[in-house]
């Protein structure tokens, strides 16, 4: 594979699992071309063109020549400028590193990361929430990560692998659909009656079983093991976490957990007040669902998957 092999591969994953459907993201980038075609010249230069086939503003390569041959991948989750640094002593000890693969956006992907949040308005949606107040109650938080995000120091990591000739990528919805698709999947199967049925369930999962051994499995955050779970949602993509407004909608359409990997603290007494109950399965772990669906495509096609940065190795066929 050469780099612009694994960025698609991560790409057509994320599509085939997002929750809005293949067609709809289709219809998105047309959109976006449309809109691009009209642009004038100034702000066509300014348009990045990535958007016109990729629907995900926080996945990009972000260093590196697309056509580089790809034999050996470090696979992190957040991948910092001492991962870069790591990659380069790996090359020094004869163990060369061809691409440097994170989940967590960098450089201009995390800068855009506000912008898949619209992902979970569609989300919403198929819940049974009209799109109106989806977009009315995401709106806030959106600019709210928008605006947090903007003195951030993006190119950071980035500086460090273009300086080291290091190509880097980051690819953080599509693994994220990926995951969430294989979990929801999951406990539709299994019918979780309890929410300690529903902890049993998930410590079955390899990912989580190390994360347990970390301290860093699933744990309940609101309810107890003998409550009823009810519907249960899984909420693992859309950029980061919701609105704590989410939690009213979700409960007039009759769901009575949410699993996620994280939940802010302001959102628990919002989940208390609908009886619902939370469960976060674990950050690393989860996010490593998703990243090694991609990683063991790569395998496939003859790379070696280096894991580090919280980043734990399943394979599965």
């Amino acid at each position: 594979m050469n780099v612009k092999q694994v960025y698609d591969l991560a790409l057509r994953l994320g599509i085939d699992a997002d929750p809005r459907g293949k067609a709809f993201v289709r219809k998105e980038l047309k959109k976006e071309k449309e809109a691009y075609e009209k642009m004038d010249d100034d702000d066509k230069e300014e348009f990045d063109t990535e958007r016109l086939t990729n629907p995900y503003a926080d996945t990009r390569i972000l260093y590196g020549d697309p056509k580089r041959k790809v034999k050996r991948a470090l696979v992190g989750i957040d991948m910092t400028t001492g991962e870069v640094v790591l990659a380069d002593r790996l090359d020094e000890k004869g163990k060369k590193i061809d691409l440097i693969l994170g989940h967590h956006p960098r450089g201009k992907a995390l800068a855009e990361l506000h912008d898949v949040m619209h992902l979970q308005e569609e989300f919403l949606r198929g819940l049974g929430v009209p799109i109106n107040i989806a977009e009315g109650v995401m709106k806030k938080r959106i600019a709210e990560v928008e605006r947090r995000l903007m003195p951030a120091n993006h190119t950071q990591v980035v500086d460090a692998a273009r300086i080291l000739d290091i190509p880097i990528m980051c690819t953080h919805t599509p693994a994220d659909n990926v995951g969430y698709q294989f979990i929801q999947r999951y406990l539709n199967r299994k019918k979780p009656e309890t929410i300690g049925d529903l902890l049993k369930v998930l410590k079955k999962i390899d990912e989580y079983k190390e994360g347990v051994k970390n301290c860093a499995g699933p744990k309940i955050i609101v309810g107890d093991k003998k409550k009823k779970a009810g519907k249960v949602i899984v909420k693992f993509t859309g950029g980061t976490s919701p609105s704590k407004e989410v939690y009213k909608e979700l409960s007039e359409q009759r769901i009575g957990t949410v699993v996620g990997m994280h939940v802010p603290e302001e959102h628990l007494e919002e989940i208390k007040k609908y009886h619902m109950s939370f469960v976060v399965a674990g950050h690393m772990s989860s996010d490593s669902i998703g990243m090694n669906k991609i990683c063991d495509e790569m395998e496939k096609k003859g790379v070696e998957i280096i894991p580090c940065s919280g980043f734990i190795r399943v394979k599965r066929k």
